[in-house]
């Protein structure tokens, strides 16, 4: 203990409980997310009925008259007719999913997908955002890693610390109130002047 009183006190060991908690516990919540979104995102729900088929293509594909509207909700005539070939092209039973909504496309000579392929240019559409959020995260858990070794830096005061904010302070009460009484007068003449 010093003459002050304070006792500079020894930095808290973390406890295992607290480091098993830190990054490894991240990094396999981490791990746990993204294998659970790759299972999510790639499992087929089992075999489809051709009616399911049918469904599932027509509402990834554009109505070429309506905005915004896939084949399956529009009602329009253009609407009907690719539906219809949609159909016909699953009852034949030649083509997967994806050879028949490149067929669509491609005779249509529009950009009829609703939803972007996942290869060449296309892929940026997904890819850009899922990128902009891990930079993101990984830009504020830097920061706020970097924030808290800052903190742990700024240990208590020393007794260096101390004996300059005592001279600082006995300084302070050593100043004229007759000077610190005329500044507060030009203060407020100044003040005045302004109104």
């Amino acid at each position: 203990m010093t003459a002050t009183g304070y006792q500079p006190t020894q930095p808290a060991r973390r406890s295992l409980n607290q480091r098993l908690k830190s990054w490894p516990g991240w990094i396999l919540m981490t791990f746990v997310a993204v294998v659970f979104l790759v299972v999510g995102t790639t499992r087929t729900a089992g075999p489809q009925s051709q009616e399911d088929r049918v469904d599932d293509l027509s509402q990834r594909i554009a109505c070429p008259v309506c905005d915004g509207e896939s084949v399956f909700v529009s009602q329009n005539a253009a609407s009907r007719r690719l539906r219809n070939q949609v159909e016909d092209l699953v009852r034949q039973n030649e083509l997967t999913d994806d050879q028949i909504l490149a067929f669509i496309d491609l005779r249509n000579e529009g950009d009829l997908l609703l939803v972007p392929k996942a290869s060449g240019l296309d892929a940026l559409v997904w890819v850009l955002p899922a990128v902009g959020f891990v930079i993101g995260v990984t830009g504020l858990g830097l920061a706020f890693r970097r924030w808290k070794l800052e903190a742990d830096g700024l240990a208590d005061p020393t007794e260096a610390d101390r004996e300059l904010v005592d001279a600082a302070l006995a300084d302070d009460g050593s100043a004229d109130p007759a000077v610190e009484g005329a500044d507060d007068n030009e203060a407020k003449d100044l003040d005045g002047e302004h109104r």
